[in-house]
């Protein structure tokens, strides 16, 4: 199906992501990518490891005369972001990515693409396949579930690197490189309501807000971007002002690292409310997307007849609408120190509501990020707090570190150089709003020096990603030319001479 993309080039690099798009590989279905990659790295004669957690490492000895070079570990995660157009019939679990080009870019039809992580991966693949390529002694770290928990790096095994130089391959922006990351943690949020069955609500709607673009919910964040739950929760909200309802389902988002494109609520009316109802909401659906138009232009809000249904209770109700109302959502502090960079932020991820056995079951998903951990603790107890005055289970759960800048690092100048050799212009040096896993991987190996690049991706975590293919022979050329120039091991001097 992807044959293509090896006519692209450099074919190394292309030839190991089509692998990556045929392979299924969301998150908690890495294990047939890995055990393939196992195999195929016994068979090229190196030495693979899996750790308790799960993680594959590849162990390649040093190209011939680079024996005495530092150890470079370079690092990206196998699973990818499963979000599918909703008319899309992709089932990630067992088919493959179908890819297809248009301007230069890559793209998939319907799906995410999966280029992040997958194009960093291929990079470091086809490095251990080279046998033309120098370098020093290589240590390989493809970790796991990353778009989900971070799992994979929280539960790196210690002492499997000796490393102290890390590559991540898994930024988004030709001409930059990251030394910085916001840390985070899950909210994630439940409880069964009362529900009842009203004999004054004859007739059922459905109601879905879609179309929207969504996004990665720390890069995306601040580009004011719709959020399906928010908008969806906010019309609900008002329209109790109007006419009395009853809510039977809540169905929103479906990753809490991505902004929610589209939410489905199913709302018990009576029949002669039934104009009212669908008057008003067409009506504000018409202001949202005005609201709207430059972010998200192909917003819809669109109504159908539903089944009539057990539904929330009026007092339940008016309880859980008035903490997804008081739930954070969207950036919450812009960084005092670094200009133009998001500190703190929140994204209402996931929000389920559905019938279960004569009460109503509710689950939510909220993640908070920030570059400062004490501010990522805070705005966690902000999101907590309506949930737990309605008595909500409240678990903060998956928190990881930040990742602390250190801008005078000898691998951040060494990049510096290569980038300035390779490209013709310095690299901008910034610092992200998203969860790398250095931060992570840093604390379990204090002393790492670690920078983080790649080729440019648009539309990451969304049907609407795509991988630049000119920026991934730049990409490449960058990481080639940083292993070749890696600076030999230093070697104590002896106290007698």
């Amino acid at each position: 199906m992807n044959q293509w993309l090896e006519s692209l080039t450099p074919m190394a690099i292309w030839q190991q992501f089509r692998v990556l798009c045929d392979i299924p590989r969301p998150s908690f279905h890495e294990q047939a990518l890995r055990d393939y990659l196992f195999n195929w790295a016994q068979q090229l004669g190196m030495t693979p490891y899996v750790d308790p957690a799960g993680n594959l490492i590849i162990y390649k000895a040093a190209s011939a005369g680079m024996e005495d070079r530092e150890t470079v570990v370079l690092q990206g995660h196998l699973d990818m972001v499963a979000q599918k157009e909703s008319d899309s019939a992709h089932n990630f679990e067992t088919d493959p990515i179908e890819t297809f080009e248009q301007d230069g870019w890559v793209h998939a039809k319907g799906t995410t693409l999966g280029a992040d992580n997958g194009i960093g991966v291929a990079a470091i693949l086809a490095v251990l396949e080279s046998q033309e390529l120098a370098h020093g002694p290589l240590e390989a770290l493809f970790t796991i579930e990353e778009e989900t928990s971070l799992r994979g790096a929280s539960q790196l095994q210690q002492g499997i690197l000796q490393g102290k130089r890390l590559l991540n391959l898994d930024s988004e922006d030709r001409g930059d490189v990251y030394i910085g990351c916001a840390g985070g943690i899950d909210i994630n949020v439940s409880q069964r309501f009362a529900s009842e069955l009203n004999s004054e609500f004859e007739t059922a709607l459905r109601v879905s807000i879609m179309g929207l673009k969504g996004g990665h919910s720390g890069l995306d964040i601040h580009k004011g971007r719709a959020n399906a739950n928010v908008l969806l929760v906010r019309l609900l909200q008002q329209l109790q002002s109007h006419v009395a309802f009853g809510v039977s389902e809540l169905i929103g988002g479906t990753l809490r690292n991505a902004i929610a494109r589209d939410a489905t609520a199913t709302l018990q009316i009576a029949t002669s409310d039934q104009a009212l109802v669908e008057a008003w909401l067409y009506q504000q659906g018409q202001i949202i997307a005005s609201e709207f138009a430059d972010t998200d232009p192909n917003l819809v809000l669109k109504i159908e007849p539903a089944a009539k249904a057990a539904h929330l209770t009026s007092s339940a109700q008016a309880q859980l609408l008035q903490a997804l109302m008081c739930a954070p959502n969207g950036v919450h502090r812009m960084s005092p120190t670094l200009e133009g960079v998001v500190e703190t932020s929140c994204n209402l991820g996931v929000i389920q509501l559905q019938d279960d056995n004569d009460s109503m079951a509710f689950s939510g998903c909220l993640l908070v990020r920030s570059l400062v951990d004490s501010q990522t603790q805070f705005l966690a107890a902000v999101a907590s707090a309506p949930f737990e005055l309605i008595g909500c289970e409240v678990l903060l759960e998956n928190g990881y570190p930040g990742w602390k800048p250190e801008p005078n690092s000898n691998l951040l100048q060494h990049f510096n150089s290569v980038h300035q050799q390779v490209m013709g212009f310095a690299p901008s040096v910034k610092v992200i709003h998203a969860g790398l896993e250095c931060g992570i991987i840093g604390a379990k190996y204090p002393g790492m020096e670690m920078v983080s690049f790649g080729p440019n991706i648009r539309g990451a975590h969304s049907p609407s990603e795509r991988l630049q293919i000119s920026s991934v022979a730049e990409f490449w050329q960058i990481l080639v030319t940083l292993l070749a120039q890696t600076p030999k091991t230093l070697q104590c001097e002896s106290p007698h001479e």
